[in-house]
Protein backbone atom coordinates (compact mmCIF):
# COMPACT_ATOMS: atom_id res chain seq x y z
CA UNK A 1 0.00 0.00 0.00
CA UNK A 2 1.42 3.36 -0.94
CA UNK A 3 0.74 6.67 0.73
CA UNK A 4 1.07 10.04 -0.86
CA UNK A 5 3.57 12.34 0.81
CA UNK A 6 1.71 15.09 2.63
CA UNK A 7 3.27 17.87 4.60
CA UNK A 8 1.96 20.85 6.51
CA UNK A 9 3.22 24.27 5.50
CA UNK A 10 2.80 27.73 6.92
CA UNK A 11 1.74 30.19 4.25
CA UNK A 12 2.53 33.88 4.24
CA UNK A 13 -0.87 34.69 5.71
CA UNK A 14 -0.11 32.43 8.69
CA UNK A 15 -2.57 29.67 7.77
CA UNK A 16 -1.55 26.06 7.80
CA UNK A 17 -2.50 24.14 4.71
CA UNK A 18 -1.70 20.56 3.81
CA UNK A 19 -0.49 19.95 0.28
CA UNK A 20 0.38 16.86 -1.61
CA UNK A 21 3.52 16.42 -3.64
CA UNK A 22 1.38 14.32 -6.00
CA UNK A 23 -0.87 17.31 -6.58
CA UNK A 24 2.15 19.44 -7.41
CA UNK A 25 3.29 16.75 -9.83
CA UNK A 26 -0.12 16.72 -11.52
CA UNK A 27 0.04 20.50 -11.99
CA UNK A 28 3.56 20.33 -13.40
CA UNK A 29 2.44 17.53 -15.71
CA UNK A 30 -0.47 19.73 -16.85
CA UNK A 31 2.01 22.50 -17.67
CA UNK A 32 4.15 20.09 -19.67
CA UNK A 33 1.04 18.81 -21.46
CA UNK A 34 0.04 22.36 -22.35
CA UNK A 35 3.46 23.03 -23.84
CA UNK A 36 3.25 19.78 -25.81
CA UNK A 37 -0.30 20.46 -27.02
CA UNK A 38 0.79 23.95 -28.06
CA UNK A 39 3.68 22.53 -30.05
CA UNK A 40 1.33 19.98 -31.64
CA UNK A 41 -1.10 22.74 -32.64
CA UNK A 42 1.76 24.77 -34.10
CA UNK A 43 3.01 21.79 -36.10
CA UNK A 44 -0.50 21.20 -37.45
CA UNK A 45 -0.66 24.84 -38.42
CA UNK A 46 2.71 24.78 -40.17
CA UNK A 47 1.78 21.64 -42.11
CA UNK A 48 -1.48 23.25 -43.23
CA UNK A 49 0.36 26.41 -44.30
CA UNK A 50 3.11 24.64 -46.24
CA UNK A 51 1.03 21.89 -47.84
CA UNK A 52 -2.68 22.56 -48.43
CA UNK A 53 -3.24 19.10 -49.92
CA UNK A 54 -1.97 17.24 -46.84
CA UNK A 55 -5.30 17.51 -45.01
CA UNK A 56 -8.22 16.06 -46.89
CA UNK A 57 -11.85 16.35 -45.89
CA UNK A 58 -13.34 12.89 -45.49
CA UNK A 59 -17.00 13.70 -44.92
CA UNK A 60 -19.09 16.81 -45.17
CA UNK A 61 -19.09 18.66 -41.89
CA UNK A 62 -20.94 21.71 -40.69
CA UNK A 63 -17.68 23.64 -40.18
CA UNK A 64 -15.99 24.27 -43.50
CA UNK A 65 -12.92 26.52 -43.48
CA UNK A 66 -10.04 27.10 -45.78
CA UNK A 67 -7.05 24.95 -44.80
CA UNK A 68 -4.73 27.96 -44.89
CA UNK A 69 -6.98 29.82 -42.45
CA UNK A 70 -6.96 26.78 -40.17
CA UNK A 71 -3.19 26.70 -40.46
CA UNK A 72 -2.91 30.23 -39.11
CA UNK A 73 -5.46 29.53 -36.38
CA UNK A 74 -3.57 26.43 -35.23
CA UNK A 75 -0.20 28.12 -35.41
CA UNK A 76 -1.27 31.13 -33.33
CA UNK A 77 -3.28 29.01 -30.90
CA UNK A 78 -0.32 26.66 -30.48
CA UNK A 79 2.02 29.49 -29.54
CA UNK A 80 -0.48 30.86 -27.00
CA UNK A 81 -1.11 27.41 -25.47
CA UNK A 82 2.63 26.72 -25.14
CA UNK A 83 3.28 30.10 -23.52
CA UNK A 84 0.38 29.58 -21.10
CA UNK A 85 1.81 26.17 -20.18
CA UNK A 86 5.19 27.70 -19.47
CA UNK A 87 3.58 30.42 -17.34
CA UNK A 88 1.74 27.73 -15.39
CA UNK A 89 5.03 26.70 -13.75
CA UNK A 90 4.99 30.02 -11.88
CA UNK A 91 1.73 28.98 -10.24
CA UNK A 92 0.29 32.47 -10.42
CA UNK A 93 -3.48 32.86 -10.41
CA UNK A 94 -3.41 34.67 -13.76
CA UNK A 95 -1.41 31.80 -15.30
CA UNK A 96 -3.92 29.24 -14.07
CA UNK A 97 -6.81 31.33 -15.37
CA UNK A 98 -5.16 31.75 -18.75
CA UNK A 99 -4.39 28.01 -18.81
CA UNK A 100 -8.06 27.13 -18.31
CA UNK A 101 -9.27 29.60 -20.94
CA UNK A 102 -6.63 28.59 -23.48
CA UNK A 103 -7.27 24.87 -22.91
CA UNK A 104 -11.00 25.48 -23.47
CA UNK A 105 -10.28 27.36 -26.71
CA UNK A 106 -7.96 24.53 -27.74
CA UNK A 107 -10.79 22.05 -27.13
CA UNK A 108 -13.19 24.03 -29.31
CA UNK A 109 -10.58 24.37 -32.04
CA UNK A 110 -9.85 20.65 -31.95
CA UNK A 111 -13.56 19.88 -32.12
CA UNK A 112 -13.85 21.97 -35.27
CA UNK A 113 -10.78 20.14 -36.66
CA UNK A 114 -12.51 16.73 -36.25
CA UNK A 115 -13.27 16.12 -39.95
CA UNK A 116 -9.60 16.44 -40.89
CA UNK A 117 -8.01 14.27 -38.16
CA UNK A 118 -10.66 12.77 -35.85
CA UNK A 119 -8.47 10.57 -33.64
CA UNK A 120 -5.86 13.29 -33.14
CA UNK A 121 -8.55 15.86 -32.32
CA UNK A 122 -10.14 13.59 -29.73
CA UNK A 123 -6.73 12.99 -28.15
CA UNK A 124 -6.06 16.73 -27.89
CA UNK A 125 -9.53 17.29 -26.41
CA UNK A 126 -8.85 14.63 -23.76
CA UNK A 127 -5.48 16.19 -22.89
CA UNK A 128 -7.13 19.61 -22.59
CA UNK A 129 -9.78 18.18 -20.25
CA UNK A 130 -7.00 16.78 -18.06
CA UNK A 131 -5.21 20.14 -18.04
CA UNK A 132 -8.37 21.97 -16.95
CA UNK A 133 -8.99 19.40 -14.22
CA UNK A 134 -5.42 19.55 -12.91
CA UNK A 135 -5.17 23.33 -12.94
CA UNK A 136 -8.52 23.96 -11.28
CA UNK A 137 -8.13 21.27 -8.64
CA UNK A 138 -4.42 21.41 -7.81
CA UNK A 139 -3.16 24.66 -9.29
CA UNK A 140 -2.54 26.40 -5.97
CA UNK A 141 -0.38 23.56 -4.63
CA UNK A 142 2.52 24.43 -6.93
CA UNK A 143 2.79 27.83 -5.21
CA UNK A 144 2.73 26.34 -1.73
CA UNK A 145 5.61 23.94 -2.34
Amino acid sequence: MSYEKTSLTTNLDGSNRAYSSGAVGVTVFAGVLMIMVGVFHAIQGLVALFNDEFYVLGQEYIFQFDITAWGWIHLLLGVVVALAGAALFRGALWARTVAVVVAAVSMVSSFAWLPHHPVWSILIIALDVFVIWAVTLHGRDIVDE
